[in-house]
Parts: C-alpha cells; sequence; structure tokens
C-alpha cells in the first residue's frame, strides 16, 4: 500500500527551525503514522523568509484586520508570510490532511491570542495566518493539531478521516467520478456515516437517489461536504452500538446461539465502558470471516484504518 501524503510542520519531524532554533519533535509522528503518511513539511516562518532564529511574533489586531508582527519591535511580516501562502497553497491540493503545530501564529488552529496595538492581549479565540488560509482553501482536507492527536478519540477521528478522504480522492474526485463510483463509496462508508452522525446518514442515502436530477459534480460536492461534515464529529459508545447492532442484523442467520450471545455481551460491556471497542469488533469481523457477507466485505466500518496502529483499543 502506498503512503498517503499528509502535510506537517516541519519542528513536528524534529527539524530544528521555530524562532529560537529549537524544534517540538512528535515521536507519534514519525515513528507511528510515518508507518502510512508521507509527510510533506512546510515551516510557514521560515519559508516566508525570516529565518532561524528569528523574533518572537504574534498577531496582532490594525484597521486593515489582523498583522503578523514582531512581539517587541512592532516590524510587520504580514506581506512576506501572505506571499509565501500565496505560492505555496495551490500545491498542497494533493495532501490527504495536515498536522500542525499548536499555538503559533502562523500554524495554530485553534486559540491563538490575537493582541491589540500596544501588544496586549484582547482574544484568545484567533488562528495562525497559514492554517487559516489552509482550512479556507481545503474545507474538506482532515486538519488537526500535534497536541490534540494526544487525545485517543481526537487521535481516532483524524486518522479515520484522512483514509475516508484519501479514499474519495483516489477513487472519486475529477475525473473518476462517475454515478458508479459516487455509490461505491458511499456504500462502502455507510456504517462510518451511520455511526458518526444517523441524521446525515440519512440525508445522503435520499441525495444519491436521483443522479440525474443536477450535473453530478453538483451532486458530489454537496455529498462530500455533508460526508466529511458527519465524520468530524465523535462518535459516542450508544453510536457505535447502534452501528454494530445493524451489522449484526446481516449476520444473524450465519451465528450461532453461543456467538450471538457472546457478541452482545462484548457490545454491551462496551457500551458500559468496560471494554474497548476493539473487542466486540474482532467479534464481529470474526463473525463476518467465518460466513463472509458481500454486502459486509466492503463496510470499512469494519476496518477504516491498519489494525497495528492500535486506535480502537484506546476508545
Amino acid at each position: 500500500m502506498s503512503k498517503i501524503p499528509v502535510g506537517i510542520s516541519t519542528c513536528l519531524l524534529g527539524k530544528e527551525v521555530r524562532h529560537d532554533g529549537g524544534h517540538k519533535h512528535s515521536r507519534y509522528c514519525t515513528e507511528v503514522l510515518s508507518r502510512y503518511f508521507e509527510f510533506r513539511s512546510l515551516c510557514p516562518e521560515l519559508e516566508a523568509g525570516l529565518g532561524v532564529p528569528r523574533p518572537a511574533i504574534h498577531l496582532r489586531e490594525s484597521d486593515d484586520g489582523l498583522r503578523l508582527v514582531e512581539v517587541k519591535k512592532g516590524t510587520d511580516h504580514t506581506s512576506e508570510m501572505q506571499g509565501f501562502i500565496d505560492q505555496v497553497m495551490g500545491s498542497l491540493a494533493e495532501l490527504r490532511g495536515y498536522i500542525l503545530m499548536a499555538k503559533s501564529p502562523s500554524c495554530g488552529m485553534e486559540r491563538i491570542r490575537i493582541h491589540n496595538s500596544d501588544g496586549n492581549v484582547v482574544h484568545r479565540d484567533g488562528r495562525g495566518m497559514f492554517a487559516e488560509a489552509l482550512i479556507r482553501t481545503y474545507p474538506l482536507m482532515p486538519v488537526e493539531e500535534e497536541g490534540r492527536l494526544n487525545d485517543d478519540q481526537l487521535r481516532e477521528n483524524f486518522i479515520e478521516r484522512v483514509f475516508a478522504y484519501d479514499d474519495w480522492m483516489q477513487n472519486v474526485a475529477g475525473e473518476r467520478l462517475t454515478p458508479q463510483a459516487l455509490i461505491e463509496f458511499h456504500t462502502r462508508h455507510k456504517f462510518q456515516l451511520l455511526a458518526h452522525s444517523e441524521q446525515i446518514y440519512r440525508q445522503l442515502g435520499p441525495m444519491l437517489g436521483d443522479l440525474k436530477s443536477e450535473p453530478l459534480t453538483t451532486i458530489a460536492d454537496r455529498y462530500i461536504h455533508r460526508f466529511m461534515e458527519a465524520m468530524t464529529k465523535r462518535v459516542s459508545r450508544g453510536s457505535h452500538v447502534n452501528a454494530m447492532q445493524h451489522l449484526m442484523g446481516y449476520l444473524r442467520d450465519s451465528m450461532g446461539d453461543a456467538d450471538r450471545k457472546v457478541l452482545m455481551e462484548q457490545v454491551e460491556a462496551y457500551h458500559r465502558g468496560e471494554v474497548p471497542l476493539i473487542v466486540p469488533m474482532t467479534l464481529l469481523r470474526m463473525a463476518q470471516r467465518r460466513e463472509p457477507i458481500s454486502y459486509l466485505d466492503q463496510q470499512h466500518y469494519l476496518s477504516p484504518y491498519p489494525d497495528d496502529l492500535g486506535l480502537r483499543n484506546r476508545i
């Protein structure tokens, strides 16, 4: 399997590019995710020409919008940063996700401090200049901060979205778009959709019911925006139970009473928080392998990403 192209802040790879000449090496990224992600690294501040080491910078409010200025001298670097953003942004379309460095006035995804002309903090809800442009230009692309990947649910959600988005880009997007490709994608991800958002799940099926009512590109664009919106929603234990019970309906005739009882016990134990998701999911996959149901063979919900990432062991 070829690796998935994912963007990353350069400092997270251990490169000494931060303003103080240091780094923020993420071993999870370089030792675990690198097995499946081909990282493309960028340091907007370095590549905008600010150098290493460089004066600390922050975002400052002004009459013509946010400016990127040096903390001590007030030197304005907004034009350099905007020039780099304009130059590089179009080249990022091939990426399937992006991992950003938190708290950075260029790369921070959320909770970035905004200062006034005196240098005092007036807001804490800003976003770094590069991160803002990235999310605005590629609204479908999964984007996450490295620090938030320490949260088991956020980590699993981000990686699941990257693999789903990669599926779309490889098999449906652009010239690959056909009615069959769109329907097959929806079929592969039905149970994932059901787990993430039953409401959106019930909207997307009818959307594909008449693919001649509008141009196919219009339908596909509306579909994938709603799909990725659904995938950003955290899955509760109850929603996973609901999805697994739907799966069990397809296996009803192929499972013996004893196996069905054990599976139900483990689904209920998961619902109570006594075992991780991997336990009932493994039993479901074993039942499917013993007597395969062709429809379930297509479902990415059973294996949305490589098992050795161990993500379902922790949720």
